[in-house]
């Protein structure tokens, strides 16, 4: 599976832009999809992830009320709409997708099969 993250940017504290994972070769049909950012010199942190199958979300404390992850079905992609950014929202964003992943290693990289390369959001003040 060959992932792509697509709508990073520039945005002003408070603004908005919304993140799309598609992937080529393959539908997402049976994968866990997350969304992972990452700064300079920290370790990737856990966004949001979405079971296609069923489309049960999850989101990390520091972005519940702000992200949304949701599947478009009829396009095979993944969304997350980040509202309300805020400076520490800041970082390179990568999407990864894997068919196994239980629930206790959701937010864990390592869990995920699959990644693509990240998008940078900037959050200026």
């Amino acid at each position: 599976v060959q992932l792509q993250a697509s709508g990073g940017g520039l945005v002003q504290a408070g603004g908005s832009l919304r993140l799309s994972c598609a992937a080529s070769g393959r539908t997402f049909s049976g994968y866990t999809v997350a969304w992972f950012r990452q700064t300079p010199g920290k370790e990737r942190d856990f966004v949001a992830a979405i079971r296609w199958n069923g489309g049960h979300t999850y989101h990390a404390d520091s972005v519940k009320g702000r992200f949304t992850i949701s599947r478009v079905s009829a396009e095979n992609l993944v969304n997350m709409q980040m509202n309300s950014l805020r400076l520490e929202d800041t970082a390179v964003y990568s999407c990864a997708a894997s068919r196994t992943v239980i629930l206790s290693q959701i937010r864990v990289p390592s869990a995920y099969a699959y990644w693509g390369p990240g998008t940078l959001v900037t959050v200026s003040s």
